[in-house]
């Protein structure tokens, strides 16, 4: 029976105003050499015509239209909302995928049958000599970031290795365990989702590999700019929420004022740069979201199996890290 027939994984593609990039994401996905693939992609109401300009290679590949953005979180909960598939990746529309991207995905789950989530190497698309993600990282700081970012294509790990959690730029979950856990919260709508589903997985016992030879191409918010508005905003508001949510109790009095540290020394860093205005116009903002965050908190912290000091040992401590980006994978063995 054709692949195509029973798909092993359903590709979601979040698109808003995507322009150009989109049909260059799909046209990437179409190409690849692993077959068994269906992608649907979730136009958020965009404006700009790329949903209406797309073209489909085959039936694999299909259009929902929210009649409202959604975000990313919410686009993603979407598309994956009525998936039969035993996996979900997600893949930004800002991203060109290699041609065996899914083909180095697949035995990957097949090697660590007990393994939930998978993360891919990420290059940069204009400076392909450079490491635009592998896996995301979290301090003790509370500053989460794309491991090796900036860093030459040749320091990255060749052999895969234990992250902390995906970025879901190129990312692929366990259907079962996406829909346990309710999928990517739409409070946090874009920014430090993939994170806090990591997080969350995490606490009920699930660790993430890193596959070292499933690549992708990143454009790294070509959609909502690096410095904007937008970016900035929601990834200051979102950090407090990721870690009100999900840090136990235990580590809060050591974290949350090492995070006060390191809010005041970006603000400081950036006070003379209009994104000073955003980043502090997204942390102001988080505390209008409290209540609702301390109530998923209670939830989460209930099902947690994970040891504290389990999980502190995956946090990074060393705060020169932090500055370079460090990679921070840790081998397989250790599971």
């Amino acid at each position: 029976m054709s692949p195509t027939e029973h798909p092993w994984v359903r590709v979601v593609i979040v698109n808003y105003n995507g322009g150009a990039f989109l049909q260059r994401c799909v046209d990437a996905l179409a190409a690849q050499t692993f077959a068994g693939f269906e992608a649907v992609i979730v136009d958020n109401a965009s404006q700009d015509g790329s949903a209406d300009a797309l073209t489909f290679p085959d039936r694999r590949f299909r259009l929902v239209r929210s009649a409202t953005n959604l975000g990313f979180s919410g686009g993603s909960n979407l598309g994956a909302s009525d998936a039969q598939t035993d996996w979900l990746a997600m893949l930004n529309p800002d991203t060109i995928a290699a041609p065996d991207w899914l083909e180095q995905l697949h035995p990957a789950t097949l090697r660590n049958p007990s393994t939930c989530l998978f993360g891919s190497k990420q290059i940069m698309a204009d400076s392909p000599e450079l490491i635009d993600g592998f896996g995301d990282v979290y301090s003790i700081f509370g500053i989460p970031w794309r491991g090796g970012y900036g860093w030459p294509v040749e320091s990255c790990p060749t052999s895969d290795c234990l992250v902390f959690a995906p970025c879901a730029a190129a990312a692929l979950y366990r259907r079962a365990l996406f829909v346990r856990l309710g999928g990517f919260d739409e409070d946090f709508f874009c920014y430090l989702e993939d994170i806090d589903f990591g997080f969350r997985a995490k606490l009920e016992g699930f660790d993430c590999i890193q596959v070292a030879r499933a690549t992708v191409r990143h454009h790294g918010s070509a959609l909502t700019g690096k410095r904007s508005h937008f970016t900035l905003f929601h990834s200051f508001r979102n950090r407090v929420w990721l870690l009100l949510k999900n840090v136990p109790a235990a580590l809060l009095p050591i974290m949350i004022p090492g995070f006060i540290l390191a809010m005041i020394w970006l603000f400081v860093r950036t006070r003379k740069m209009q994104p000073w205005v955003s980043q502090w116009q997204g942390f102001w903002e988080s505390r209008n979201g409290i209540l609702a965050i301390l109530k998923k908190r209670a939830t989460i912290q209930r099902g947690r199996v994970l040891p504290v000091h389990r999980l502190a040992r995956q946090l990074v401590w060393n705060h020169r890290a932090v500055r370079r980006r460090d990679y921070c994978c840790r081998p397989i063995s250790r599971m």
